[in-house]
């Protein structure tokens, strides 16, 4: 079930030339924030109507929906299951059902319209290459991950590449670090959070480094990517270290830096928190995985963006004190 939410001016239809599903999402909101403020008029697709928003309200993973009459020049596809560990098949499948039969699902819809866009970009992920180290790896590098989030954008990748060339639409991919801005998901939502508390432990000297990138920034270069066309990494350049990152976090909180667990006592409490979860069936807060990414640094060149789409982004550690200030989870 769909159903189309039409905000109105002048008791008229806004006319869409964008597109954007996960309009409401961490990146999406910014997207169209800034899509509106360069003259567009945007459609998102969501889960939910968003206040003023002309808003297809559907969820892609259950099938084709009805996108309007109009054409959309420029699609932006957003939408996707992320920042969750997953615990048995159906869970596994879950990401399946919403990454790649998502992606199968607007491919469907645009076809139902009246004319196909000029541009389709699909926001994908590091995690296609299945890499828990390396250092500044290239678009180019080969796409292994097994893992179900993985694999899962990986195939969606695959499966926009091959409709673009099929129909004549141009496609880029953006393949995203670890995105953060304020109330920022996932693991650095969590770090804020247990830092705050001052229930966050370091491990070793923190000398891992890991790419990262601001979230305005990202919804700022989207549409000129889209305008060209290809595969890129975003990143900030700087790729700060776990010990930098944990600094700033905590000085910006107010909290002492975080005690650092020597190395071979993580390891055991990594294994720990294995036995923990073969027992259990649940998550342990600490294990070896969460060890492994914590101790090996994982970065990405960005060096394609910044000669093709001139991308000149800030640095994150530079807007820490917004990142924090804008985190109400831990109040």
């Amino acid at each position: 079930m769909h159903h189309l939410a039409v905000p109105t001016r002048a008791g008229r239809p806004v006319a869409g030339s964008c597109l954007v599903t996960g309009g409401s999402g961490f990146v999406g909101r910014p997207l169209v924030r800034r899509l509106e403020r360069d003259g567009h008029a945007v459609t998102v697709v969501a889960l939910e109507a968003e206040p003023g928003q002309r808003t297809v309200v559907a969820d892609l993973s259950a099938g084709p929906v009805d996108l309007g009459s109009e054409r959309y020049r420029e699609v932006y596809h957003l939408a996707g299951l992320a920042h969750l560990e997953p615990h048995g098949e159906a869970q596994r499948a879950r990401f399946v059902a919403v990454n790649l039969g998502g992606t199968r699902a607007l491919l469907d819809s645009l076809e139902r319209c009246s004319e196909l866009p000029e541009s389709l970009l699909l926001v994908s992920t590091v995690a296609v290459y299945g890499r828990e180290a390396g250092t500044l790896l290239d678009e180019d590098t080969p796409r292994r991950a097994s893992d179900p989030y993985g694999a899962s954008k990986r195939d969606a990748e695959d499966l926009v590449l091959a409709w673009g060339e099929e129909h004549g639409v141009r496609t880029a991919i953006a393949r995203l670090p670890l995105v953060a801005g304020p109330n920022a998901p996932g693991n650095l939502k969590r770090m804020v959070v247990a830092i705050a508390a001052g229930r966050y432990l370091g491990v070793g000297p923190g000398s891992a480094r890991r790419s990262m990138v601001w979230v305005d920034d990202v919804a700022a270069i989207l549409p000129r990517m889209a305008r060209s066309g290809g595969v890129y990494h975003l990143t900030d350049g700087r790729h700060p270290t776990f010990a930098e990152l944990e600094r700033r976090l905590a000085a910006a909180l107010g909290r002492r830096p975080p005690w650092r667990v020597p190395l071979p006592l993580a390891r055991l409490l990594a294994m720990a928190g294995d036995v923990v979860e073969m027992v259990s069936g649940r998550r342990a807060p600490f294990n070896r995985r969460a060890l492994s990414k914590m101790t090996s640094s994982l970065t990405f060149s960005d060096e394609r963006a910044r000669q093709q789409l001139a991308w000149a982004p800030g640095q994150v550690l530079d807007r820490i004190g917004e990142l924090v200030a804008g985190d109400h989870s831990r109040r």
